[in-house]
């Protein structure tokens, strides 16, 4: 996301769709499995189509506008398409809610995890699980495990990076409010200021027009971004996930919301059965190869 800065992608071939990670990212450090402790009864809660939502007998889900690719299509969250909106109709089905019970909504990524009441169920925008965001808001336990990734014009200064050292002296771009972001800020330690952007749409025209050296967004955005977007860029590398739990992108509840035992209990009942597995490899990818940078 968010700003992974958000980044793509309107509409690219289902073999481009194939080479996108496994692992990828957008928000601040991650926290091991992160839901918050439940509330309530969760036999009694959680009955399936009754949940206490906000519209009675609907479940209503938020992302950002423009919905991008590979976790959404052609910019449409309700056509079940793309990775993220996959997962929310899946997660809605574990929760009693067909896809006409759905009502999608429209939030800014900032907006989603921010302190305050939520006009939604439950958010779905790559927003990363951590302990900061978790004193505002909700998560359910983690629908996606993330990595970040740099990416530069190929006959840059940049593109030749091989080592989080080579990237110090470059002008590096992010979205707001990310983990790109903080992944500049705290791992590379640039000797220049990141340049922070509303959008990843921002930070790509700022690579093309040669404002910065180089973008940070998570792995499957790059993908699409250098597959689709900006061809005449690519992928410098992959960072390492930072610390022992890796960087995961979790449903964003109201703080303290009765549905965040049952969503989390959705997500954890995807993943046993092998749901997530098979959502991730049709619209992210198999295998992904990205050098990593240290």
């Amino acid at each position: 996301m968010y700003p992974a800065p958000r980044a793509p992608r309107r509409a690219v071939a289902a073999a481009t769709v194939a080479l996108l990670a496994t692992a990828v990212g957008c928000a601040p450090q991650p926290e091991e499995n992160a839901s918050a402790a439940p509330s309530g009864s969760a036999v009694k809660s959680c009955a399936k189509g009754k949940l206490a939502t906000k519209t009675s007998g609907k479940l209503t889900i938020a992302t950002d506008e423009p919905a991008y690719e590979p976790w959404f299509k052609d910019d449409k969250p309700a056509n079940g398409k793309g990775f993220e909106s996959a997962v929310a109709y899946a997660v809605a089905k574990q929760l009693g809610y067909d896809k006409s019970a759905v009502v999608w909504q429209s939030v800014p990524f900032n907006k989603a995890f921010a302190p305050g009441v939520k006009t939604f169920d439950f958010d779905i925008n790559q927003v990363s699980i951590s302990t900061e965001r978790k004193k505002a808001v909700d998560f359910s336990s983690g629908y996606y495990d993330v990595r970040q990734a740099v990416i530069a014009l190929k006959n840059s200064k940049a593109a030749k990076a091989t080592s989080i050292a080579d990237l110090k002296d470059l002008k590096l771009g992010a979205q707001v409010g990310t983990t790109s972001l903080d992944y500049i800020t705290d791992v590379v330690k640039p000797t220049q200021e990141a340049a922070v952007y509303a959008k990843n749409d921002q930070a790509k025209s700022a690579l093309k027009n040669g404002q910065v050296d180089a973008v940070v967004t998570d792995l499957p955005t790059a993908f699409y971004i250098t597959a689709a977007e900006v061809t005449d860029a690519k992928i410098v590398g992959q960072f390492e996930n930072q610390g022992g739990t890796p960087e995961q992108f979790g449903l964003v509840l109201d703080k303290g919301s009765a549905l965040t035992s049952c969503v989390t209990g959705a997500v954890d009942a995807l993943r046993t059965d092998g749901a997530l597995a098979a959502i991730e490899k049709q619209w992210l990818s198999e295998a992904v190869d990205a050098p990593v940078l240290k």
